[in-house]
């Protein structure tokens, strides 16, 4: 099962590091991403990162804001959050990720953490 962790309440201009963790299986084999949903919103990929050699991708609108990575010794894959904007708010899952022109789930969810991003 994948556990995302991390979230909470932070300024606008702020900076969240959320983490994604698997308690049955080694991530190092996985393309893991990060999803976001806010209320009414579709569900939106954010970032992938693929299990070797690691290339990441993101969505415009987080680009040069965000960086994912990963820490196979740790068996955790994170996401850091720079300049933080009201419009990033939303519950973020981690799951197992393909890319195409967008960031897709390929279906293995975990549990979401709540970012708010609020004066």
């Amino acid at each position: 099962q994948l556990q995302a962790s991390g979230g909470g309440l932070v300024q606008p201009g702020g900076s969240l590091r959320l983490s994604c963790s698997a308690s049955r299986f080694a991530l190092d084999y996985y393309a893991i991403g990060w999803f976001r949903q806010a209320p009414g919103k579709e569900r939106e990929g954010v970032s992938c990162i693929q299990g070797s050699p690691g290339r990441t991708y993101y969505a415009d609108s987080v680009k040069g804001r965000f960086t994912i990575s990963r820490d196979n010794r740790k068996n955790t894959v994170y996401l850091q959050m720079n300049g933080l904007k009201p419009e990033d708010s939303a519950v973020y899952y981690c799951a197992t990720c393909g890319y195409s022109n967008i960031i897709y789930s390929t279906g293995y969810w975990g549990q979401g953490t709540l970012v708010t991003v609020s004066s």
